[in-house]
């Protein structure tokens, strides 16, 4: 559905994408996964044509690309930075942007966006009183009510509260099963273990791995974390041996609290760059 093909990006001296390539398929949820800066952002604005790549391809399968505007009607996008306007309330804002896309029946399509966001009950209300995360699901709305068969999420949850997190994931994995094909970019590993089907793992520029959490695991990371609670702050360790660094730390003492986890995609990121992915 969605293929870029050597994506180049340079903003000035700095190359914010270097030599990019993925697929995303219908009914997928692909995620880019990385630290701020690793140039998602960038590749989303590339991807919606708000940007023009320095080199390589983006291709909406059946479609087109970006550069046509008959093409943009089957594609949404939820930027990071919020693009509503506070002054109107949640159903204007959608009706707003359902007009713009040409919507037979704009309000009608506004409303059954926010029901499936859970802001009916808010419609009526303008978006400046909103909170965080009723803006965050506000955002969403203004990318999905046209029912698009490509979605562009760039970072989609952040900053908002736990349950508004809970229910934009909930609603990105509806809309992947009813055929979308999606591109969700974040930072926060656990959700691309919870919803992605594939991950990208995304550094300074380049996708230097891509496959489902079970093959990144199985590949690239064969530790096991284990997380040892002091009165000075935790401690994480990856290690092929946590029997060992348990009774290390136990004899130790000033213990007061141990856990061994599975190694998850941080430590995947932590194998390939060598860094934290929140460093």
């Amino acid at each position: 559905m969605l293929l870029l093909d050597g994506l180049v990006k340079n903003f000035g001296a700095l190359r914010a994408v270097d030599g990019l390539s993925l697929r995303v398929n219908r009914g997928e949820i692909f995620g880019l996964l990385g630290p701020n800066g690793a140039g998602k952002s960038t590749t989303i604005s590339m991807a919606i044509g708000l940007i023009k790549p320095d080199a390589g391809s983006v291709t909406y399968e059946g479609f087109g690309s970006p550069t046509q505007p008959s093409v943009r009607k089957h594609v949404g996008m939820a930027p990071q930075t919020l693009a509503i306007y506070e002054e109107l309330t949640g159903e204007e804002n959608v009706v707003f942007f359902a007009r713009l896309q040409g919507v037979n029946n704009p309000r009608a399509a506004a409303r059954e966006a926010l029901e499936r966001v859970g802001l009916t009950a808010r419609a009526n209300d303008r978006a400046r009183i909103y909170s965080g995360g009723m803006q965050r699901r506000l955002n969403l709305a203004t990318a999905f009510f046209h029912k698009p068969p490509l979605l562009l999420l760039d970072e989609p949850t952040a900053g908002v509260d736990p349950q508004s997190r809970t229910n934009i994931l909930e609603l990105v994995r509806e809309l992947a099963n009813e055929g979308a094909a999606i591109l969700y970019t974040t930072h926060y590993m656990e959700e691309a273990q919870k919803i992605c089907d594939r991950v990208g793992i995304m550094d300074e520029g380049k996708v230097l791995v891509t496959g489902s959490v079970q093959e990144l695991l199985a590949k690239h990371s064969k530790e096991t974390l284990v997380m040892i609670d002091r009165p000075s702050g935790e401690t994480r360790i990856s290690t092929n041996d946590p029997l060992r660094e348990v009774t290390t730390a136990l004899e130790a003492g000033d213990v007061t609290g141990l856990r061994v986890e599975r190694a998850d995609l941080e430590t995947v990121f932590l194998s390939l760059t060598g860094k934290r992915l929140r460093d």
